[in-house]
């Protein structure tokens, strides 16, 4: 049976415009990117098997480009599309914490730097800097590693902030691994950087880790 022959508050696009795309499954989400089906299989048939084939909506959205397209119903043009879809979110999302705008609560910042770092295959330390009213000055990726860690050097994370005359900083970094729970060296250099920022006047308002779960905050855990 086509989706054209299903009812009308089944439809993916018409659930979306009368209930709003947060009531739409993976499934139906991936159903209206894809726009069309392919022979024998309706646009959220195909869906279903794609993200039965690739495990999760997060393995198939971050997959290579030659996995990707070896997959039926995918190729260049919709891995094309994707790709796309994906840098216009995270601009909109920097966008949306750019310079002049303030983090009003933790969600607001667990968003947008799951966004930013996510997806990526290696680890990255990176800081939002912020001033008084902790509006955003600036978002700053300082250090880079392999997949199992990254340097974190205080004293270069202490220039960027004079530099940039921030009152206030939220760290965060990426577990490649999926896992978010701190490690022993996550929660040492954590404490270095509150001890060396607060020579300086600094505040450290919370170090997050990004990966498969939802984002580990250091302040709700209480380490800092």
């Amino acid at each position: 049976m086509s989706i054209q022959d299903w009812p009308a508050q089944e439809r993916p696009r018409e659930k979306l415009l009368a209930q709003g795309a947060n009531s739409l499954s993976d499934a139906e989400l991936l159903a209206i990117f894809l726009r069309v089906g392919v022979q024998g299989e309706s646009a959220v048939d195909l869906a279903r098997r794609l993200l039965g084939e690739f495990g999760s909506l997060r393995s198939l959205i971050e997959a290579e480009y030659d996995a990707f397209c070896s997959h039926r119903g995918l190729g260049q043009a919709k891995y094309v599309q994707l790709q796309a879809c994906l840098e216009m979110s995270r601009r909109y999302l920097l966008c949306s914490r750019d310079k002049g705008s303030a983090i009003t609560d933790p969600d607001s910042a667990k968003d947008f730097l799951t966004l930013q770092l996510r997806h990526l295959p290696s680890e990255v330390f990176c800081g939002l800097f912020l001033d008084t009213q902790h509006r955003v000055i600036s978002f700053k990726e300082l250090f880079y590693g392999t997949v199992d860690g990254a340097q974190v050097y205080p004293r270069i994370v202490a220039q960027h902030a004079l530099k940039l005359n921030a009152s206030a900083i939220i760290f965060a970094h990426n577990h490649p691994s999926g896992h978010v729970q701190a490690s022993d060296s996550d929660i040492r250099i954590t404490k270095t950087l509150q001890q060396t920022l607060a020579l300086l006047d600094v505040k450290v308002l919370d170090h997050l880790i990004i990966g498969d779960e939802a984002p580990f905050s250091f302040a709700e855990h209480g380490l800092l």
